[in-house]
């Protein structure tokens, strides 16, 4: 069943229910989840603001063109996700989960001008070794055609399924184990410098005031020692520097490892695919940590047919 929004949600609106939720119940406490709301939230006549892709781009280091980038239609449409994760029903707490993973397909070039359809939803809730993650999935339509689609994975850690046994536990922590030593790239291609305000300055542009991104005291707060780096920013940056153009169908998938803490020195490798002909066809990304020599995330990137990813 369809709930549709009259307006766009306000995120700001959305965190401080959160947060009030938290302070009376806390993190910990809250009861176990059991099931997810069936219903889908969805939102029509969405417009991108040129003012804000501009700003967008600009955070991102690339001139603003004709078309909507990928990661902004991710901040375009991020508020209806967040709705859906802010009801009374949804099981998990919204503030202090952790970003594990997105999958998105730019099925095609999105005018600024487009009014989109936004249609989201959760599944796929499944234990964790840390806890319980589940699938936020989003539809955009521009009309009856799909223009783009994405499916983000969150965890939500030290919250259990309820009926949870230790054989499922067990069976989480042997999927989701991480090598004992990492193989890392020989040489970066690039470096980037993010400084503490860089969680203030995504939020500027995104409209995601999430209190673990913005203060050390904020973050603390969630259970963070220091503010932690959006996952959008860093997959926003990764599309923006081993992408192709705005006009160019593509897929791109991000998993992250280990959140980067602000202030931070992350190193980056992109291998870009390219023909002799100059086309883009895709990229494999790693980003790490210098100093602990341990990975933050890695990416792979995919020029898609006119028609790949509608089925």
């Amino acid at each position: 069943m369809d709930r549709v929004l009259a307006d766009p949600p306000e995120l700001t609106s959305l965190y401080a229910g959160a947060l009030a939720v938290s302070a009376r119940a806390g993190l910990r406490r809250r009861q176990r989840p059991s099931a997810l709301p069936l219903d889908r939230h969805r939102l029509d006549g969405l417009l991108a603001a040129p003012d804000e892709v501009e700003g967008f781009q600009r955070l991102m280091g690339r001139a603003r063109g004709d078309f909507v980038p990928s990661g902004y239609v991710h901040i375009l449409v991020f508020p209806v996700a967040v709705s859906v994760l802010s009801r009374p029903d949804f099981p998990l707490p919204l503030l202090g989960m952790i970003h594990l993973r997105n999958e998105i397909h730019h099925l095609r070039p999105i005018r600024l001008d487009e009014r989109l359809a936004v249609t989201a939803w959760v599944e796929n809730l499944t234990p964790h070794r840390s806890g319980s993650q589940v699938d936020v999935v989003v539809h955009v339509h521009s009309g009856p055609e799909m223009v783009w689609m994405g499916r983000s994975t969150y965890l939500a850690k030290g919250i259990h399924l309820t009926g949870t046994s230790d054989a499922d536990v067990a069976t989480a922590v042997a999927a989701d184990a991480s090598p004992a030593a990492e193989e890392l790239p020989g040489c970066p291609t690039a470096e980037w410098s993010l400084g503490g305000d860089t969680g203030r300055r995504y939020a500027a542009v995104s409209g995601d005031y999430n209190p673990i991104h913005l203060s050390v005291l904020s973050a603390r707060a969630l259970g963070m020692k220091r503010p932690i780096a959006h996952g959008m920013y860093l997959a926003s940056r990764m599309v923006a520097a081993a992408g192709p153009d705005e006009s160019t169908p593509f897929k791109w998938t991000v998993e992250f490892r280990a959140p980067v803490l602000l202030p931070s020195r992350v190193l980056l490798s992109a291998e870009v695919d390219a023909s002799s002909t100059a086309q883009w066809r895709g990229a494999e990304v790693v980003a790490w940590d210098p100093r602990r020599r341990r990975t933050h995330f890695s990416g792979r990137l995919e020029r898609l047919t006119v028609d790949a990813g509608a089925k």
